[in-house]
Formats: C-alpha cells, sequence, structure tokens
C-alpha cells in the first residue's frame, strides 16, 4: 500500500519525533518493526520500511560505481542511512546528523510519498509546496510522460 497523507509534528530536544498512527500502521507490521532514516532529496529526511530500504538498496546496486557522482552519492546516502526502531510511544530519535542536514527544527511535516515518508522543516515543506502549486498540471504531464518511457 503506498504511502500517503501529511502530518505536522514536534520535533523535542532530543530529537524525537512521534510517527502518526497511520503512518505507523502503513509503514510498521507485527513482523517488521524497524526503520530507516536516510538523507532524502531537497534536503528532508527520507524513512523507509526495512523493506522498502533492501529494494532501493538493490536498486543501488545496479549503479556503475566507475563513476565518481555515482560513488560520492553512494558515500553520502549510506554513511548518513540509519536503523531507527520506534519506542512504545511510537517516537523515533532521528540521528543530529540528519537533523541538521534536514535542517529541522520544532516543527516538522511528514508527508507519504508511495515507498516512503519524508521528514521536512515546516517552513521549508509549505515553502515547496506553494512554489509548485500552479505547476501540478506540468508535473503530472512529465510523470505520465516518464511512465510511457518505461
Amino acid at each position: 500500500m503506498p504511502l500517503t497523507g501529511t502530518f505536522e509534528r514536534s520535533l523535542d530536544d532530543k530529537h524525537r519525533l512521534a510517527l502518526p498512527k497511520p503512518f505507523r500502521d502503513q509503514i510498521l507490521s507485527d513482523t517488521e518493526t524497524t526503520l530507516y532514516a536516510a538523507p532524502g532529496n531537497d534536503r528532508c529526511i527520507a524513512l523507509y520500511s526495512a523493506k522498502s530500504f533492501q529494494e532501493l538498496a538493490d536498486r543501488l546496486t545496479k549503479l556503475s560505481s566507475a563513476q565518481s557522482d555515482v560513488r560520492n552519492y553512494l558515500r553520502m546516502f549510506y554513511s548518513q542511512a540509519e536503523c531507527l526502531e520506534p519506542d512504545k510511544q511510537g517516537r523515533i530519535r532521528l540521528p543530529a546528523r540528519l537533523v541538521a542536514f534536514a535542517g529541522l527544527e520544532s516543527q516538522t511535516t511528514l508527508v507519504g510519498v508511495r515507498d516512503h515518508a519524508e521528514i521536512w522543516e515546516t517552513t521549508r515543506w509549505e515553502s515547496l509546496l506553494a512554489s509548485h502549486a500552479d505547476e501540478f498540471d506540468s508535473l503530472t504531464t512529465a510523470a505520465m510522460q516518464a511512465l510511457e518511457k518505461q
């Protein structure tokens, strides 16, 4: 089931973030209780289920490490990624390096993006929405054209 929805959450001073119940229900299961946090595009934190993270890792192994850009991406991505275990209250503790990478402060927004969630600093998320709202139709066209090429 694709991850969907938008939820505002506070990040406490220990970098703990309460996952909304709908997200927990979608991304975790009785047998899969770990998550992976990693640097995401546009300076957010990407949050993956263990299964989705493994699927991504499998796709990334197909990249040629002969290219400098690919090597640097893999270094940055994997060195910053971390396995997380939600506590009994459904909170995760985000690594300080990822909090700094994403510029997170106290107010965050979690968004579902099909196979993963993204954690954004709320004002940056609102700015991204505002800057792309008028482009939704052209973004839809570009996405559909990309699908047709596959």
